[in-house]
């Protein structure tokens, strides 16, 4: 499902301490990287090529192991794949072993001539902290783990169930875990000297270069897909990829990505944070009415947001006429008490939000999706500390399901040492950068969108969540250049929250808009190798329209 950003319990989301320290994204050599065990994809070396260098002493993670399964694909039709688990060494100059990183490859049968033409897809997940069990066993790998409905129960099952909307149709996928999630751990024990934005994309950058030559993959159409901070490290990556590596990708899916920290947390002091979320308040207020929210209903909360909204917010709180404007235009579209509205001046946190909605009830909102509920460990309280209903819900059902997954399904059994699904520690312990500018990724995504007119990037959201806003993205995207064509930049927004990818109509959706991405890539590949369709089990999905 998601990853999010860990923090000290506040009962508000768990963020990524956005404001506290910036970024000058300068960075470093890349890490040499050895593998042990067989390719990852599962197919043998060709005859005359050099065999890998000797996997370097201290090795904790076991061989790769590949294993053939089947399941019934998007269309209805099987759809038969290798999935490989297994990790790439991390070493030195010297060969000295640095860290392991774990990763699960997900690979469509067919013939291995058919291999170097079909598109390969890594996929990360954000935090920083987070493993990429969200996007694995939540959205796009071949198997998910069901957590939709009104609640979520930690102690729920954990059978997984074929997952009709895997991108395995059009793509293969490669799920990464950075240094101090899943399995992936540093081999001295201290991971913190690669716990900073440089460090990591450049590890990140170095896996992904690593895992193409290994198994003779550099010739395929490449692709990223990052979610919430995973999507802040696609740009950076690309770049990193195209300057460092000499790799190309031809395109970007961004899921409810963080583009620039500057707009993610701010104090009450400035307006921004309070525009931004006004919308999500909107659709979340529609839901609780039975309506879905779409991109045309959301057009009057977007309009007066950025319009009339934030010019009473200028006036300041001091402005008592400004105050009952913001009151009852504010308590009209996200349904809480105009006396509340009042006494924030029209300022709605998300705290106070996720807890006046249900305070009669007893009940809490999740951050994270605000259909999704959970009860206030102390309803009677003036202020109470309450865990998410989606985050922390989500901690055990999903590392449980991923460690069964590796054991069950995968044959790679990782003994004395535990699955970090979550980890507060690498979030903590985080460096940012050292200037006065919080980090962002716009920059990059400018520079691959200018540089390479091939290249297109989806970014998507949710309308109900509450940790990265959609209406972040649209205000921030809506400032970017057309460079060539403006369908090569899409921002697409539907039912749901951070993890939209939760409820399947939001889903099947993901899946038609993130295949129509790649069918128009592929598409206007200069070698002309690559088609519409290629590789994948049948026709691409027909477009639906953004929601």
């Amino acid at each position: 499902m998601m990853q999010a950003f860990p923090s000290a319990r506040t009962g508000t989301a768990r963020l990524c301490l956005a404001g506290l320290l910036s970024l000058s994204v300068g960075l470093g050599p890349l890490p040499a990287l050895a593998q042990h065990g067989p390719p990852a994809d599962g197919q043998s070396q060709a005859k005359g090529q050099a065999q890998p260098r000797k996997a370097p002493e201290g090795r904790r993670l076991p061989p790769d192991a590949t294993t053939e399964h089947s399941i019934d694909g998007p269309n209805g039709q099987p759809l038969k794949f290798t999935a490989t688990a297994g990790s790439l060494a991390l070493v030195d100059e010297e060969g000295k072993l640095q860290s392991e990183i774990a990763f699960i490859a997900y690979a469509k049968a067919g013939k291995p001539e058919e291999a170097a033409a079909r598109p390969i897809t890594f996929g990360v997940n954000g935090g920083p902290g987070a493993a990429s069990a969200y996007l694995n066993i939540g959205a796009i790998g071949p198997w998910r783990l069901p957590t939709d409905g009104a609640s979520i129960s930690p102690s729920q099952t954990i059978a997984l169930q074929p997952n009709p909307a895997t991108w395995l149709d059009f793509t293969d996928l490669v799920f990464i875990d950075p240094i101090g999630t899943g399995y992936s751990r540093a081999a001295d024990g201290d991971g913190k000297k690669y716990w900073s934005v440089d460090a990591d994309v450049s590890v990140l950058a170095a896996a992904i270069a690593r895992y193409l030559r290994q198994n003779d993959r550099l010739a395929s159409p490449k692709f990223f897909v990052g979610e919430s901070y995973g999507g802040f490290r696609g740009p950076l990556i690309a770049q990193k990829l195209q300057q460092d590596v000499g790799v190309g990708l031809s395109g970007l899916v961004l899921l409810s990505p963080v583009l620039d920290f500057g707009w993610l947390q701010q104090p009450r002091t400035t307006p921004w944070g309070f525009v931004t979320r006004l919308p999500s308040f909107a659709a979340a207020a529609l839901e609780r009415a039975g309506t879905t929210p779409s991109r045309e209903l959301m057009k009057e909360a977007e309009t007066y947001a950025s319009g009339a909204y934030l010019t009473d917010l200028l006036k300041g709180p001091a402005d008592g006429e400004a105050v009952a404007r913001l009151s009852e235009r504010v308590s009209t579209l996200t349904g809480v008490d105009p006396e509340t509205v009042r006494r924030q001046a029209g300022r709605l946190t998300t705290h106070s939000y996720q807890r006046e909605i249900g305070r009669d009830a007893g009940r809490v909102l999740s951050a994270y999706d605000t259909g999704v509920t959970g009860w206030d460990p102390d309803p009677t309280a003036p202020q109470s500390g309450f865990e998410d209903p989606v985050l922390d819900a989500l901690q055990a059902p999903l590392t449980t399901a991923m460690v069964h997954l590796y054991q069950s399904r995968l044959n790679w059994r990782v003994e004395n040492m535990r699955y970090e699904l979550l980890n507060s520690a690498v979030n903590r312990g985080w460096t940012w950068g050292s200037g006065r500018s919080p980090p962002e990724a716009m920059g990059a995504l400018k520079d691959a969108l200018a540089l390479d007119g091939r290249m297109r990037v989806l970014v998507a959201h949710g309308f109900t969540d509450l940790v990265t806003p959609y209406f972040t993205s649209k205000m921030l995207l809506d400032q970017m250049p057309v460079y060539g064509s403006a369908d090569r930049l899409k921002l697409s927004v539907y039912p749901g929250g951070h993890m939209f990818y939760t409820r399947p109509d939001s889903r099947n959706a993901f899946h038609a808009d993130a295949a129509d991405l790649f069918a128009r890539a592929l598409e206007t590949r200069s070698d002309g190798s690559a088609k519409a369709g290629s590789g994948s089990s049948g026709t691409v999905p027909e477009k639906r329209p953004t929601p």
